[in-house]
């Protein structure tokens, strides 16, 4: 039995892991343990690099033979997160989450000792939690119950060159593009059912980022 520890940022983000991602790794012997940023009652968001540090610290050194890793939106980090200036610099999505990524692990390298480190794999999302519904713009409108829209939701897709991609600025994020067009959508609700019904196969087709965090996850059953 393999634990992994996911500190994610919001309570869809905890919802998703539970009723979704976590099914994946269980014919592996890999077990996803999902809990918010911060203390007991904190409902996520608006976090500093301190609280990841102390998270990711008390994770990886009282449990020492689990794997942590993070479920952020980069948009939702902090203007002074470890590379997030320099991150918005950046062009292409990968090399946005590499930078983030890496100067994040630079940084918690400072505080966390080395072997320590081994069992952390960062992962940061380039785009909103709603990114990753429009891996099927079909599924979603039929789980919110609005067929009509799915017309709507297939136009924004196509904008795109992935559902990673949606999220260009606050104004234009997934989220804000769904309540325009159905301004009943909650983010908690529907997120999870949306996501089960578009299937974590189809997701990870779509979400380039997404599948190589979730084969790095598998990966860790050779590591073990």
């Amino acid at each position: 039995m393999i634990r992994v520890h996911v500190i994610c940022e919001g309570q869809t983000e905890e919802m998703f892991i539970n009723e979704v991602l976590a099914g994946l790794f269980v014919p592996l012997g890999i077990y996803l343990y999902p809990s918010l940023i911060g203390k007991p009652g904190h409902k996520g968001g608006n976090f500093k690099f301190q609280r990841v540090l102390m998270d990711v610290k008390t994770r990886l050194l009282d449990d020492e033979n689990a794997y942590c890793t993070t479920f952020f939106d980069f948009y939702g980090l902090p203007e002074d997160f470890p590379g997030k200036k320099e991150a918005l610099d950046l062009n292409d999505i990968k090399a946005r989450q590499e930078m983030v990524t890496g100067r994040l692990v630079e940084q918690l390298s400072k505080y966390i000792d080395e072997q320590a480190m081994r069992r952390f794999i960062p992962y940061i999302q380039l785009y909103e939690f709603e990114g990753l519904l429009f891996s099927n713009p079909q599924s979603m409108a039929s789980e919110i119950g609005q067929p009509g829209l799915v017309i709507d939701f297939i136009k924004i897709r196509n904008e795109f060159e992935t559902p990673e991609h949606i999220n260009n600025s606050i104004a234009t994020a997934p989220s804000k593009r769904i309540k325009r067009l159905f301004n009943q959508y909650d983010k908690v609700i529907h997120g999870s059912l949306i996501t089960l019904e578009v299937g974590i196969d189809k997701i990870c087709k779509e979400c380039n980022l997404f599948d190589a965090w979730v084969n790095q996850l598998k990966s860790i059953e050779a590591l073990s």
